[in-house]
């Protein structure tokens, strides 16, 4: 019965929401903050499915700065977990086909989020140097999901290289943000669904004397040990609330 009630509150919530969002963007489109406003709005939905996100250590976003950021990308619920770390000044990168999602595709593009068609490798390398553009000529920080998909409990999948040939490019450092596994952890018929983290950690400059792949593995190494103890602090965190 809660998943119905709960369910049912959220998609009328959703809509108002994005209805709001949508008159917002549309008479200010490609608003360099957008992003940030809408990661805060969609972050407000973790209350109705019984979650409590803990944002940590956001002073290591400087707002001089720019950044090329990478995230985990685990399911449909970092829409609301993840994204509440949003920051002013910052877009993201995804897939193309998600402007022909009804309303939400419009509300992504009018954000000022950038869109990638990974199925045409030319179209996709112009993207990139779009993105570079952007960064350096906008002042605007990137979030990248390197993983390119959801990870469904998976466990951290291997990272595209796009986020990294991008800080080669514009020399910007890159900032990692992780959020705590929610696999198996978010129930729609549980009222309290435990606590979230989430974790912006020491921006890091990529190292010029190692290749590509390189550095695309060492941060994947660095993620998936971030990620490993970021999400022990929540179970313990976890445990300690329900004993």
């Amino acid at each position: 019965m809660l998943a119905i009630v709960r369910f049912l509150i959220l998609l009328i919530y959703f809509i108002l929401m994005n209805s709001v969002l949508f008159l917002i963007f549309i008479s200010r489109p490609f608003h360099r903050n957008s992003v940030a406003l809408g990661g805060q709005w969609y972050g407000s939905m973790a209350k109705i499915m019984g979650l409590k996100v803990i944002v940590q250590d956001r002073h290591h976003v400087d707002p001089k700065q720019t950044y090329v950021c990478i995230a985990n990308h685990q399911n449909s619920f970092d829409l609301i977990t993840i994204c509440k770390a949003a920051f002013n000044g910052v877009v993201t990168v995804g897939k193309k086909s998600l402007i022909w999602i009804p309303f939400f595709g419009l509300i992504y593009y009018f954000s000022g989020n950038i869109m990638i068609d990974r199925k045409n490798s030319g179209k996709a390398r112009d993207t990139l140097k779009f993105t570079a553009k952007k960064i350096l000529d906008g002042n605007f920080s990137v979030w990248f999901f390197p993983e390119g998909t959801r990870s469904y409990g998976k466990g951290l999948l291997p990272f595209k290289t796009g986020a990294f040939r991008i800080a080669e490019q514009t020399g910007k450092p890159v900032l990692m943000i992780c959020a705590s596994d929610t696999h198996h952890q978010i129930k729609w018929n549980r009222w309290n669904n435990g606590t979230v983290l989430v974790k912006f950690y020491e921006p890091e400059p990529l190292n010029l004397s190692t290749d590509i792949k390189g550095n695309t593995e060492y941060f994947h190494q660095k993620m998936e040990t971030r990620l490993a103890k970021l999400t022990d602090e929540a179970e313990q965190l976890n445990r300690h609330i329900q004993a």
